[in-house]
């Protein structure tokens, strides 16, 4: 049985509550090392009112602070900050298969003086890939070409070179067989009439990777507003909210986050730390339990 750490994410929200509304379940299918000290694992299940399982494996997370549900707060980050590094420390070390993440806080993060703005760039950082930030679920997955940026940035990264790079990482991490680009501007540009980096930058570079992988792997440039009407399908969009606005709006729930181009797997549960409903009992827990069925389809 494949082992997983589990970053146990901001203690504040709703992470500790999944994971032991769902460790029941996920059992069955991995072997669950959840990265927190029992001090803090103790707090949690007494605000929550629950039992720890007695199976209920930790690795130790040096820390000691009280856990203040919905409060954005620098010890909780920093918390979730330092189970999230165990995780990556126990799957380079091949002491589990993968790791899944619940939510982190970016604002936490950012009080506790953490550079890095969420998971996905301490990834780069630490195994200096250019990790692939991918959502969804089997019916709909999504890429982001650019993730945390300010909008006004994009169209200077929409450039020939660095979307060939990026076409190819994704296929190779993925093996997709057929994956739609979509355009940057309204309507895909209309021919140049709404903006040009569709006709100078993102049609060059489809056709450029598919000749490079000798196959029609890459479609587009799709117009963003009717490209996901069908519901499925493999896309890459231009920019953060391009392609996670629809994707939400249709499968908020049961979709994940997946960290593809890098030498372990990384899965993660797509929602926030909901910090409104924080210790309340009532969080729901499939986006996570099919974070972890990924990594029983796709971890070689």
């Amino acid at each position: 049985m494949q082992k997983v750490a589990i970053s146990i994410g901001d203690l504040n929200g709703i992470g500790l509550e999944i994971a032991l509304k769902a460790h029941d379940t996920i059992k069955q299918w991995v072997k669950p090392i959840y990265c927190i000290n029992k001090k803090m694992l103790e707090k949690g299940t007494k605000l929550l009112n629950y039992k720890i399982p007695d199976d209920f494996e930790i690795a130790e997370v040096e820390g000691n602070f009280e856990i203040k549900p919905g409060t954005i707060d620098a010890n909780s980050g920093e918390y979730s900050y330092k189970s999230f590094i165990k995780a990556i420390e126990l799957a380079k070390d091949k002491k589990t298969d993968a790791i899944s993440t619940l939510p982190i806080n970016k604002e936490a993060w950012n009080k506790a003086g953490i550079k890095y703005k969420g998971h996905t760039e301490v990834l780069r950082d630490i195994f200096k890939k250019n990790a692939i930030m991918m959502l969804g679920c089997e019916d709909l997955y999504v890429a982001l070409f650019t993730e945390h940026i300010p909008l006004k940035e994009v169209s200077k990264k929409v450039k020939k070179d660095t979307l060939i790079q990026f076409f190819i990482d994704f296929y190779k991490s993925t093996h997709f067989e057929k994956i739609g680009v979509l355009g940057l501007n309204p309507h895909a540009g209309d021919g140049g009439v709404l903006g040009d980096e569709e006709i100078k930058e993102i049609i060059p570079a489809i056709i450029k990777t598919n000749e490079i992988l000798d196959k029609e792997i890459f479609y587009g440039p799709l117009v963003p507003d009717i490209a996901f009407t069908s519901k499925k399908g493999k896309y890459i969009a231009m920019y953060h909210d391009q392609g996670l606005a629809p994707l939400k709006a249709l499968y908020f729930e049961k979709s994940i986050n997946v960290s593809l181009n890098l030498p372990i797997l990384r899965t993660s549960v797509d929602h926030g730390t909901a910090f409104d409903i924080a210790y309340k009992g009532i969080a729901k827990t499939l986006s996570y339990e099919n974070a972890i069925k990924y990594i029983l389809l796709h971890k070689n």
